[in-house]
């Protein structure tokens, strides 16, 4: 099996979002995706992606963007990981990790981040594998659209 690594673009879009919906799938959460390519056409400048290809199908894909964080500097942050269940086992993911991580490199990070389900032990397994440090230091703290409309209706003077 011969596996391509490559940054994504904005013809990539539909292949992306296509897997971003199967990771929801996986996670059991098929309705949370409100996404679409033309939300990503508008906001393309705000992330990046490498995609994972074999004969040309894309199975798998890593999504990342920059942060700031008061206590390192600069962080890349790692929004979604994900392979294809039929192309797991094959070093795939490894592959999509080592691009972060030379960008992490590269761009000087203090930090490289991103979140793992606690449900998803094998991922969790995966991580710890390649030395990542997993806490539960710090849980989310999530405002949707209607949540962030309804906190300025409350707080509005």
């Amino acid at each position: 099996m011969n596996v391509t690594i490559r940054k994504g673009t904005e013809k990539d879009f539909p292949a992306l979002l296509s897997l971003v919906r199967e990771l929801a799938v996986f996670e059991k959460s098929p309705d949370s995706v409100e996404n679409s390519v033309g939300q990503m056409t508008l906001e393309k400048d705000l992330f990046k992606f490498f995609l994972a290809e074999v004969n040309g199908e894309a199975v798998g894909m890593v999504v990342y963007f920059f942060a700031y964080s008061t206590w390192v500097g600069k962080t890349l942050y790692v929004d979604d990981l994900y392979v294809r269940e039929a192309y797991r086992g094959q070093k795939i993911g490894t592959g999509l990790l080592r691009e972060i991580f030379q960008i992490a490199k590269s761009e000087n990070c203090g930090r490289l981040r991103w979140q793992v389900s606690d449900s998803n032990e094998n991922a969790r397994d995966f991580y710890k594998k390649k030395g990542a440090k997993i806490t539960n230091k710090l849980l989310n703290c999530d405002f949707d659209k209607a949540s962030i409309a309804q906190f300025l209706r409350q707080t509005d003077s």
